[in-house]
């Protein structure tokens, strides 16, 4: 995870140094050498918010000539977004990860909750079929046009996944998730999180970020509160975000951050993007 980054230049690694210190543990070490830790959602959250800031940092200081118009991020995603819209600071970011990390999973008890992708079904069957089934069952994500996940209580889960599958999604996988991310269960945990919101020191973007929750931009401090607060439970708009981009005579997306989720997505939105992705120093080197 961006150990090149932090190998290559000084100022990554004081920013490790400052967020290990603030965290209270050695973020640096779980990143670099912990799968097993960096696997749980507190930790995981935290790293790669430090890890999509790592490529950030090495793509402004090598290729400053690269502006973004818009930045937007999925999920997770959205807090470094925030940074690099100028609105929140790094290691506030990194910092409210780790605890965000922690009240999702204390928010269901292991078991209670459940998430699965929904393959090959429109979206609009998968939201009227969801308002049948009894218990809580969401769509968390829009991620694509074949692609949506739903997320709630495990029952209600299971049982949209059966109905679905008649209803005929080509396919429908249950996630190795124990969290109902983005779902109505999380409301009551989101209220605690909004605290930790309003101790926060946040500014306007300097550049509009798409919201996850309505796939608009956001800039003043008051949208921007207001959508962290709400983002908790609220569902991920992305193949709206891709729609609002193209509208916007947006022809180039650069994914910056480990892994192609997000460009593999795009891709399956909208074909005609040129999409670019960013996760070591040679990738940021070749542009």
């Amino acid at each position: 995870m961006t150990k090149d980054i932090y190998e290559r230049y000084d100022e990554i690694k004081k920013l490790h140094k400052k967020v290990n210190e603030r965290l209270g543990f050695d973020l640096t070490k779980i990143m670099f050498k912990d799968e097993e830790k960096l696997n749980l959602t507190e930790y995981t959250q935290p790293a790669l918010v430090l890890a999509s800031y790592s490529v950030l940092y090495a793509l402004n200081k090598e290729k400053p000539e690269i502006k973004a118009n818009f930045v937007a991020g999925h999920s997770l995603g959205e807090f470094s977004a925030l940074v690099a819209s100028g609105s929140l600071n790094v290691e506030d970011a990194v910092w409210i990860t780790n605890i965000r990390g922690k009240l999702m999973q204390e928010a269901v008890p292991a078991g209670e909750g459940a998430m699965a992708a929904i393959i090959g079904l429109n979206s609009d069957e998968i939201e009227k079929t969801l308002k049948e089934i009894d218990g809580i069952v969401e769509i968390a994500n829009y991620n694509s046009y074949e692609q949506t996940v739903i997320s709630g209580e495990a029952k209600a889960v299971e049982k949209a996944m059966e109905v679905l599958k008649q209803k005929g999604a080509k396919k429908v996988v249950k996630l190795a998730v124990s969290v109902p991310a983005h779902s109505s269960m999380l409301k009551e945990k989101a209220v605690e999180f909004g605290k930790y919101i309003d101790k926060l020191e946040i500014k306007d973007a300097k550049i509009p970020v798409i919201s996850n929750i309505t796939a608009k931009p956001i800039q003043s401090v008051n949208e921007i509160k207001e959508e962290l607060k709400a983002h908790f439970y609220s569902p991920v708009r992305w193949v709206q975000t891709a729609i609002f981009f193209k509208e916007q005579g947006v022809d180039t997306i650069i994914e910056i951050g480990p892994k192609k989720v997000l460009t593999g997505l795009i891709k399956r939105i909208d074909k005609s993007f040129n999409l670019i992705n960013l996760e070591k120093v040679e990738d940021i080197e070749r542009l």
